[in-house]
Order: structure tokens, then sequence, then C-alpha cells
């Protein structure tokens, strides 16, 4: 017989205790376990050693290459996220707000996969059939057979792809399957680290593409242990705010590509849509001839993208001088308005300062310190930055320039969208080609940006 006792697990590492602690040993986070049941099996007789299964190592040498084919998804910014398109018999986890776009995407993708011969099976622990129907009409007409069903029961579920035999599987959510030998709730932590681990040994016995829709929590994170993060084979994330039209995937975890990869997307009524040059669509409706704006480039994975930096620098009504950032780290954008006063000789203690990446993107590169600096001085001064000026850099705390990663990809794709004057690092710039160089401004420290807007600046 066995006997059922609790346990304590930390939500965000998965860690195991007997008793309730205030910070988890393994990751270091507070108020992190709950009390979870647990069925504890009755002591039995220990097999000898001559019952165990043996096994011997390998030499590396001797282990067979494994060729992982490809199947596209259908979407050239989804493969591009997954590292050249959906690799048979993984398993996926999707996440994101509510209403960001996960079901979406996987129900386009089932509708192309199903129209080129693959099986498909769709499983919903959330809506009915009838409202993923609303969904798909919406989209148009589904030429492949998608075959669906609204379960939780992860017993179920695996008798049903049994007997269905999928080439491709989508589980939407992982928080609401549950096991009914597991006494605890759909959602817990032992509940998602199970069902998690039977799905990945479907996954891989069978060769079954496997993807799971998981949900985030306040802090924008996968509810559940973080473990889970660890067992699946690659970690997608939706980000955007649900108010804005465009919506990115980012790999944070890829065990068959690249991470940090980025997928740029548009909602629209018939469901996602790509956005095959995300520069030149972050940078529509930007004002011309306005100061306290200033382009820059970061790189997204192996991607060059180009946003807007806005900068508004007005006098404060209050003693204390306010200072907002959205889109980078607040505690950065103190630290770079120090080193405009201190370095630049600018004073900005009666100023509020209010900086603004446009279209809702947060970025946390460094190369985006000089553009930063370059729309605040650039608002201070009321006095335009080019609009065929690009700025990217990282600013030290004695005002020095840094070079950055990837400049030569950097300047070519401003290149292309017609900027023909680049203020870069001067370490950067010496290492760029000669046909590149004729675009480039090269500037040392912090003093030499704020000339370049100084000169222009009346009397």
């Amino acid at each position: 017989m066995a006997k059922k006792s609790t346990v304590f697990f930390c939500k965000e590492c998965g860690y195991e205790s007997s008793k309730w602690m205030g910070q988890c040993p393994g990751c270091r986070a507070w108020n992190s376990f709950v009390e979870e049941p647990v069925r504890v099996k009755a002591a039995g007789p220990v097999r000898d050693s001559g019952g165990l299964r043996r096994t011997s190592a390998t030499s590396l040498k001797d282990v067979p290459a494994a060729d992982h084919y490809r199947v596209s998804s259908g979407m050239e910014e989804l493969d591009r996220v997954l590292g050249g398109g959906i690799v048979p018999g993984s398993l996926v986890l999707l996440g994101g707000d509510p209403g960001i776009g996960k079901s979406t995407i996987l129900l386009q993708v089932c509708r192309y996969l199903s129209a080129n011969g693959t099986k498909v099976l769709y499983v919903s622990g959330e809506e009915s059939l009838q409202q993923i129907r609303l969904r798909a009409d919406r989209m148009g007409d589904f030429k492949g057979d998608v075959r669906m069903a609204s379960e939780t029961s992860l017993d179920v579920i695996e008798e049903l792809i049994a007997a269905e035999k999928p080439d491709f599987c989508v589980i939407d959510s992982i928080q609401t399957v549950f096991r009914e030998d597991v006494s605890s709730a759909p959602g817990s932590v032992s509940q998602v680290r199970e069902c998690t681990n039977i799905l990945m040994q479907t996954a891989k016995q069978q060769n079954i593409t496997i993807f799971l829709v998981g949900h985030v929590t306040k802090e924008g994170m996968v509810a559940g242990p973080r473990v889970l993060e660890h067992m699946v084979d690659t970690v997608l994330y939706f980000e955007g705010d649900r108010s804005a039209a465009y919506r990115l995937l980012r790999a944070v975890k890829n065990r068959f590509g690249a991470t940090n990869e980025v997928g740029v997307f548009e909602m629209a009524e018939e469901g996602l849509r790509e956005v095959p040059n995300p520069s030149d669509y972050m940078l529509s409706g930007r004002p011309l001839g306005m100061s306290g704006s200033a382009v820059t480039c970061v790189m997204e994975g192996t991607r060059p993208m180009l946003l807007e930096i806005q900068a508004l620098v007005a006098r404060t009504a209050f003693g204390l001088p306010r200072r907002t950032a959205v889109g980078i780290d607040y505690n950065r954008l103190n630290l770079l308005i120090a080193v405009i006063e201190k370095r630049a000789g600018i004073s900005l203690g009666e100023y509020d300062v209010y900086v603004n990446i446009t279209g809702g993107m947060r970025v946390t590169e460094p190369s985006i310190d000089l553009a930063v600096v370059f729309s605040v001085i650039s608002g201070y001064y009321d006095i335009p930055v080019g609009d065929q000026d690009i700025a990217f850099g990282e600013i030290g705390l004695t005002g020095e320039i840094r070079g950055v990663s990837g400049t030569e990809t950097r300047v070519r794709e401003a290149v292309k969208l017609g900027y023909t004057r680049i203020i870069l690092p001067e370490s950067s710039a010496l290492r760029l080609s000669k046909d590149l160089r004729q675009y480039c401004v090269p500037v040392r420290n912090i003093r030499d940006l704020s000339r370049i807007l100084s000169k222009k600046q009346p009397g």
C-alpha cells in the first residue's frame, strides 16, 4: 500500500523539502515554497545488483552523428526562431501573456501542416471545440484535417495520442492538464512536472513534435517550477503589449538552434501576420526634424533591428526632478544622466527627463547608451538630430564610448535603410571595411557627442 504525505516544493526551481523555508537553498528565491501532497510507496525489499539493468560507456567517436531534419511551420519568422524549422520529436514550450496570440499562432501552424499532409492533433483544456472553430473561421479555410479534442486528463490524452498517431500535437495548456494518480490540483508543481515528463517521453519515443502552451506569472515567467524549462527542448516567449499591433517571439532556450532569436509578427483580423522587415516597421511614423529623437541599431539574435529612442527634457515644477524610463532599465538611465552631468558638463538637476523606446520594445543591450545620451542632449539643447543620423555604442562611467559586437552588421543594416551618417565608437570604426567607413562618424567620449549637437546651437 502507498500512503499519502506532504512535502514542500520551490515554485522556481522545484527544490524539495520536508518543511517550509523562507528562502530556497537551491535558487535563493524568497517565499517560493508551496505545500503539496505526494504519494509515497510503501517500503519493500530492495533488489540486489543482479536485478538491475546494466549499461556501459561508449566512446564519443563511436556515437553516430544525428542529422536533425526540419519541417517548415509555414511561417518564416517562426522557423527563424526555432533555428530553421520544426524538429520532429522535439518538445517545445510556448509562453506569453493572456491574449497575446499563443493559441492563434499554433492554430495557424496546424493549418499549414495539415494542408501538407501532416497528421495534426490539437488538444485544448481551456476552450471548447466551438470556440476553437470560431478562431479557425477567422483564419480562412482549413484544407487539411486537424483533429481536435477538449480534454484535461493526461491519461485520456495519452490514449488519444496512441489512437490518432499524430506527427504534430499541441497541448493548450500544460497548466490545465492533470494526472489522476497525482493527488494535487492541476497547475501545481507536482502536476506540471509529472505531466511534462510523461509528454517528453511520448515525444521522444514516438517521434512526435509536441508544443506546450504555458501560462506566465505577473513577472512574465512561465508559471510552475523552473525545472519545466530545463526539461523541454525549446522555450519560446511571446513579448509585447496586447494593445500594440506587433508581437515579438523570442527563443530563450533552443537545443537545436541559436538562442535570443526574435520573430516579429503583427496581429491582424485573420491571425498573426509576419513582419519580414522589422526595422522599417519599427520606424514607421517617426517624426522628422524634432529634437529628442535618435535612431539606434540593436542586435536581436543574429538580426539587426533599428529602433527610435525619444527623450523629453522639461524643466521640473518640483524640487526633485523626475526620471521616467520606458523600454530601458531605470537604473541605467540614472547612470547615463549622471555621466552626462559629470563628463559633458550639462546640468540636468532642474529638469525632468523622460526616455521611451517607441513601439513598446524593451532593450537591455548596452549598445543603446549612445542613442539614449544623444536624444537626451538633443532634447536639452532643443536641437534636432539629423534625419539620416544613427548612433550606437556603450558608454562607461568615465564618459568613454566603448565598442559593441556586430558592428559591421549594424552599419550595413543602417546603410541599407538609407542612413548616411553613423555615429559609433572609434574602436569599432577602425575594424570596418573601407566601403563602410565613409558613412561613419567615430567618437571617443561623450564630449565628442555633445559637440556634434552644440555646433548646431544658435549663437
